[in-house]
């Protein structure tokens, strides 16, 4: 047999057989890890939890804080399938709901999440250097909240501006209509005050892409409010900010936005 042949053959069953060979990257999930030291009652005890998903025997990698949807009245926690098996950790929280709390509790809520993961996510081989915070609809009004009014973690001794980047999915960025509610608003009366985060526009914030659907097809005004929302920051001198529209999608843009969010840490890491 001719030699060149011979080599063909060793090099293809050798690399044929060697990835079949090749281990998977495993992951971990654990769950319901309560990410306040002390409960204050009952229902925090209950909902102020969250799931960790990470790649086994690995170091250095990104960590998404998830928030999860349901206009700050309902949802629970859960890891998305999109961002799962990524080479990232995902940490899916729960926050308590209204009307069992009312504002700005929710928020405390994802602050106290996004804490617990600067501080603790070195521990599963992770870099606090490299934690995102996203969510989609309320828990992207979440995201974008905590990662630009900087009060909330400052409670924590953390720093807003080390969150690696800010990547909301249709999130409310004038005041959520559940806390508008709360006060007598009705939805169709848009409000800008401290619980907007509009209100808190800055040019020191992390980088943030904001993800909406259609704006005839979005819940109404939301792709609007994050348009505003891209403006003013760039107003405000913020470098690195960017809009992306799903044409032909409402208000559940998960399943295209989610590859589109890990491409967009990829990017960010790779560009350091």
């Amino acid at each position: 047999m001719n030699n060149t042949i011979q080599l063909f053959i060793v090099l293809f069953f050798g690399i044929h057989i060697s990835g079949l060979n090749a281990q998977k990257q495993e992951y971990i999930l654990e769950e319901n890890i309560s990410y306040y030291d002390g409960s204050i009652d009952t229902y925090q005890k209950e909902r102020c939890k969250i799931d960790i998903y990470y790649p086994k025997n690995s170091e250095n990698f990104p960590t998404v804080v998830w928030m999860h949807g349901g206009g700050l009245k309902g949802g629970n926690k859960s890891i998305p399938v999109q961002l799962q098996e990524k080479g990232i950790a995902v940490i899916a929280v729960n926050y308590r709901l209204y009307p069992k709390v009312k504002t700005p509790v929710f928020i405390e809520d994802a602050a106290a999440a996004v804490a617990w993961t600067f501080k603790n996510i070195e521990r599963y081989g992770g870099d606090p250097s490299k934690i995102i915070v996203s969510g989609s609809s309320a828990g992207g009004y979440l995201t974008m909240m905590v990662g630009l009014d900087k009060s909330y973690l400052k409670k924590h001794q953390i720093d807003a501006n080390d969150i690696f980047a800010l990547l909301p999915l249709t999130g409310h960025a004038i005041t959520h209509f559940t806390v508008r509610s709360e006060n007598g608003i009705s939805k169709k009366q848009p409000i800008i005050d401290r619980y907007a985060p509009l209100y808190h526009v800055r040019a020191d914030a992390p980088p943030i892409v904001l993800y909406t659907g259609d704006p005839e097809l979005e819940m109404l005004g939301r792709a609007e409010e994050n348009a505003y929302l891209m403006r003013m920051l760039k107003v405000a001198g913020h470098q690195n900010v960017k809009h992306i529209i799903f044409n032909g999608y409402g208000h559940g843009i998960s399943t295209p936005a989610l590859p589109l969010v890990v491409n967009e840490i990829k990017k960010m890491i790779k560009n350091l």
